[in-house]
């Protein structure tokens, strides 16, 4: 029978923690946390890691639009799930071609964005649903560049952001952007 620490300084009853697992299969480690001071069957973390690995494949729902490039490979465009849109990372690809529109990253940026929002219309989104973007650069350098692209797409309040320059990218894209929606409700 495994202890939980944080269950054993509070006096509290042993767990199977085996068991455990075999009632709520997404649980991960986090069930001793919330014992102390309440009963594991009463926990909302219990409650809420509960959902069988069966019930969670039909919460998920592909987007797939041809007016933004095909993915490629084996993952979706966006998966909308819980009312959000996970919009997988974009590059500047024109839709028809599967080529770059150029090389150059102002060019590259606009092409992404304009990609972006074809996705986010047809999962029932828009630029001004977005809450997180995350912006992969080839060369933080352009960094004021893509800002001043960016700027004109997202009203405010502006999505959370983070930027980074990484090592390379698919197809040596100049930039890749990928994002997070709220569905309206």
């Amino acid at each position: 029978m495994a202890w939980c620490a944080a269950a054993r300084s509070f006096n509290m009853p042993a767990i199977d923690v085996g068991a455990l697992r075999a009632r709520t299969p997404l649980c991960m480690g986090v069930g001793c946390l919330s014992l102390i001071g309440a009963s594991y069957r009463r926990s909302p973390i219990f409650a809420s890691l509960s959902i069988s690995t069966d019930a969670a494949a039909g919460i998920k729902e592909a987007v797939q639009t041809d007016k933004a490039p095909a993915a490629l490979g084996p993952y979706s465009q966006a998966i909308k799930a819980n009312n959000m849109v996970f919009v997988s990372g974009v590059l500047g690809l024109i839709p028809e071609t599967g080529k770059f529109v150029s090389d150059d990253v102002e060019d590259q940026t606009e092409q992404v964005l304009k990609n972006m929002g074809e996705i986010l219309k047809a999962s029932g989104a828009g630029y001004s649903s977005v809450v997180k973007t995350t912006i992969m650069l080839a060369d933080l350098k352009d960094f004021k560049k893509v800002n001043e692209i960016y700027a004109k797409y997202f009203p405010a309040p502006a999505p959370a952001r983070s930027t980074y320059q990484v090592a390379a990218l698919p197809m040596d894209a100049r930039i890749e952007i990928e994002c997070i929606a709220a569905l309206p409700q």
